[in-house]
């Protein structure tokens, strides 16, 4: 059927024509047979996107691939990529305890998609007792293969893995993700003791509806990711959740997440999206796609700390969950890992290479992380690692002794091992103390019992709830908010509802490098109970997103092609008014070494108090003149709309990428702040 060349391309064709519910299977088949020669063609189509939005994956080399891109109706056509899983106490630290106001009764009515690698049905933070019937306006299906049934809590369940034919969850993260959005109360949870209370979802009387997309191993095909989406639109869930990326972000039409969420967002459903774990620096979100609701990893008041006391009595402090007792025993410390490594720039101290006879049944000091893994498959019987310090805010589980070390204490550990015939240590069990940590890290949550609590194959602990860390634990905590506000607001557009998130998050301090803080962590930690009640929101409707289009530089083809109706684009394409999309956060791109003066409009609808007066403030910014006009906006009814202009004006700024204000409008109860960043264009 295939020729060497030949591999899984996503073929995308924009929205389903208007008026239709659905598109034909036959279709696609139909556009293969104008570029496949045989009678493989049906061999040839994986998959159809048919219910939601228009488009199929199909098995092509490089010369069919090049005829279906010169075809009309065909928009992009690119090859399906492996994307990457995003890797208790959390709600109470962003205010949101369990008797915060509520209505039940409209939260039961919600139904959160799950965009991940399962979910372990039986675990007991998704029970459905106390729920009464499916609501009426589902169209989804429970369809999650042999040994899998459904509740009234998990209402929908579909799998596209090939080789794993059910949504049940063999590696955790769903699971884990699911019952952070949207878990029923579960009292005395806990990882071995550690971050024990009641675990809960945010939206815990809400339903879930999961789609399995990602292998045990953590791989997530594109071709499925944009399956996921097309079925889950079209069974109606509200909000979606998705902690699933890759290391850089794609053209929009190339993108399958972009693609699956702008539809979405169509039909008024929120994408919460992981912005991955590849930063903070520059480009380094997993996809720029405006109507997806990126998630930065943040922190609450928790943090797991170990200690590991040196045979001289000496005790230093680490970071790590373990929870295996030392039970006061010294264990032996490798003097040497090996003699040298015979690779260039890799060395002993570093772990890069192993003498096993030096190793085993030893602790091992790695100078770097990564090192340990090679450790653990020669004999050692833990580890005590070598991170930088901006590294250091996470624990992760381990299965052996073992710990991270900042630099300082890491040196004190090493000059000791180097000045000792016979070193020793003891690290010892997990303890726990207030500190400074993020709703993306330290998270406990519901996990599969079948998956390893450390990702190690040798692991075979087997948990009911495990602490994790990343954007993947950060997005389900705002697919959460996101799905509480909608209770309240159930007629918000997903714009409206990401402004509301926005503008009243809490501010966080500080810069990362030579960058604005605000690329590190956005405008700032979520905080529920004010995204109810935001004054004013910046809303966004499709139309909008079209004109962005068509200034990113999109034909009026495409762009009938991907909204699906006659929308067209007004006046020339012009990149430089992208500033220009009516978003919750301002950004000025500058040229190096060159003057400025830059204007951004900007709309606001009032949602707070009838009558109502808001004035502008803005932060000031050294050598930047930042002015407002006007600079006060009355309201004088509900959902009335009111426009501004900022204007920025300074000459270059200095070593740094960028630099930020904020603009803050307030009514004296109401505080809408936006950030504005001031930054360099590469």
């Amino acid at each position: 059927m295939d020729d060497e060349s030949s591999k899984l391309y996503i073929v995308y064709m924009g929205s389903l024509p208007t008026g239709a519910s659905y598109f034909s299977t036959n279709h696609h088949l139909s556009i293969l047979q104008q570029v496949i020669d045989g009678n493989d063609v049906e061999n040839r189509l994986v998959r159809s996107y048919k219910r939601s939005f228009n488009g199929f994956a199909a098995i092509l080399n490089d010369q069919q691939r090049e005829k279906l891109l010169s075809m009309r109706g065909v928009l992009s056509v690119f090859p399906s990529q492996n994307y990457h899983l995003q890797t208790t106490r959390s709600w109470d630290f962003l205010g949101f305890p369990r008797s915060i106001e509520r209505d039940q009764t409209i939260e039961s009515d919600l139904v959160i998609g799950v965009i991940d690698s399962g979910i372990w049905p039986e675990a007991e933070s998704f029970n459905d007792k106390g729920f009464g019937p499916i609501p009426k306006k589902w169209k989804g299906v429970c369809a999650g293969g042999g040994n899998f049934s459904c509740n009234n809590k998990i209402i929908g369940a579909r799998f596209y893995t090939d080789e794993e034919k059910t949504a049940r969850d063999f590696g955790g993260h769903g699971t884990h993700t699911a019952s952070t959005t949207s878990g029923r109360e579960v009292k005395d949870a806990s990882f071995y003791g550690l971050a024990k209370g009641t675990a809960r979802g945010g939206v815990p009387s809400s339903r879930i509806s999961v789609y399995k997309v990602c292998k045990g191993d953590g791989t997530c095909s594109s071709k499925d990711i944009l399956g996921a989406f097309d079925d889950a639109i079209a069974d109606g869930v509200d909000i979606l959740t998705i902690s699933i990326g890759s290391p850089f972000a794609v053209e929009f039409l190339k993108d399958p997440i972009a693609i699956g969420s702008f539809h979405a967002m169509e039909k008024g459903i929120l994408t919460a999206h992981a912005a991955g774990n590849y930063g903070p620096r520059p480009s380094s979100v997993s996809s720029n796609a405006p109507w997806l609701f990126s998630v930065a990893a943040s922190s609450i008041d928790r943090q797991f700390i170990d200690k590991v006391i040196l045979g001289n009595g000496k005790t230093f402090i680490g970071k790590s969950i373990n929870t295996i007792p030392s039970n006061g025993r010294k264990l032996p410390i490798a003097v040497h890992n090996a003699k040298s490594c015979q690779v260039a720039n890799v060395t002993p101290e570093i772990c890069g290479c192993m003498d096993q006879n030096m190793v085993r049944g030893k602790l091992v000091l790695c100078g770097q992380p990564g090192g340990e893994v090679l450790a653990y498959m020669n004999g050692a019987i833990g580890s005590i690692v070598q991170v930088p310090k901006s590294q250091n805010e996470l624990a992760v589980v381990t299965a052996k002794p073992s710990l991270n070390m900042d630099p300082e204490n890491y040196a004190h550990v090493k000059s000791y091992t180097n000045s000792t015939k016979y070193p020793v240590a003891e690290i010892l069990k997990k303890i726990m103390k207030p500190d400074i940590s993020a709703p993306g890290s330290d998270i406990l949550a519901a996990f599969s019992p079948v998956a390893s609590p450390t990702g190690d194959p040798d692991d075979k602990r087997s948990v009911k709830y495990n602490i994790i860390s990343g954007t993947s634990m950060a997005c389900p905590h705002v697919a959460g908010v996101a799905a509480y506000v909608k209770s309240f607001h159930p007629n918000w557009s997903p714009a409206a509802i990401k402004s509301a998130i926005m503008t009243t998050a809490k501010p966080i301090n500080g810069t990362y490098n030579d960058m604005a803080g605000e690329f590190a962590y956005g405008s700032g930690n979520i905080n529920p109970h004010q995204a109810v009640h935001p004054g004013l929101v910046y809303d966004i409707t499709k139309q909008d997103y079209v004109q962005m289009l068509c200034n990113y530089g999109y034909d009026a083809y495409k762009i009938k092609k991907i909204s699906g109706d006659n929308s067209s684009c007004h006046g020339a394409s012009n990149i430089s008014f992208l500033k220009d999309l009516n978003y919750p956060s301002l950004v000025i791109p500058i040229e190096p070494g060159k003057r400025f003066n830059v204007k951004i409009h900007r709309t606001v609808t009032n949602v707070g108090a009838r009558n109502s007066t808001y004035r502008a403030t803005i932060i000031p910014i050294q050598n930047i003149k930042i002015s407002v006009k006007p600079n006060v906006l009355s309201f004088r009814s509900l959902n009335e709309k009111q426009s501004f202009v900022v204007t920025v004006v300074g000459r270059a700024i200095s070593n740094q990428t960028a630099i930020s204000s904020s603009l803050v409008w307030s009514d004296g109860t109401h505080h809408v702040k936006s950030p504005v960043i001031v930054q360099k264009s590469s």
